[in-house]
């Protein structure tokens, strides 16, 4: 039977928990210090490769660090969230309907304050 730390997680989970370090770090990290971080669960190997997916996808930048590299988010959390809403939008063919049906569902707070964003053109 396998241990807990043996079982496979999805890539979505690993990359949302490496950004948490490197957000509340506030400082580049090397893949080492991230793990040290994250605490027992993770090998060093496995940080370097999700760092290394996220730096490809252009969610952290990295500057060299010695013979390695330092990874840092070039987003906080909202603006990473708002690329992934755009990410999705233009998966879809009929960016209208996508846009209509994720309108239709918000919350009439979330509603109010996308009205207020457009009339202000607030970003």
């Amino acid at each position: 039977m396998a241990e807990a730390k043996d079982e496979r997680r999805p890539a979505g989970e690993l990359e949302a928990t490496v950004m948490a370090a490197l957000w509340a770090a506030g400082v580049p990290r090397t893949p080492g210090q991230v793990q040290l971080s994250l605490g027992a669960g993770l090998a060093r190997t496995t940080v370097t490769t999700i760092l290394s997916r996220l730096h490809e996808k252009g969610i952290v930048g990295r500057e060299r660090h010695g013979r390695g590299y330092a990874y840092f988010p070039v987003q906080d959390a909202p603006g990473l969230t708002a690329r992934r809403m755009h990410t999705e939008l233009d998966r879809d063919d009929d960016r209208r309907t996508a846009l209509a049906r994720f309108v239709a569902q918000l919350s009439e707070d979330d509603e109010r304050v996308l009205r207020d964003l457009l009339e202000s053109g607030e970003q």
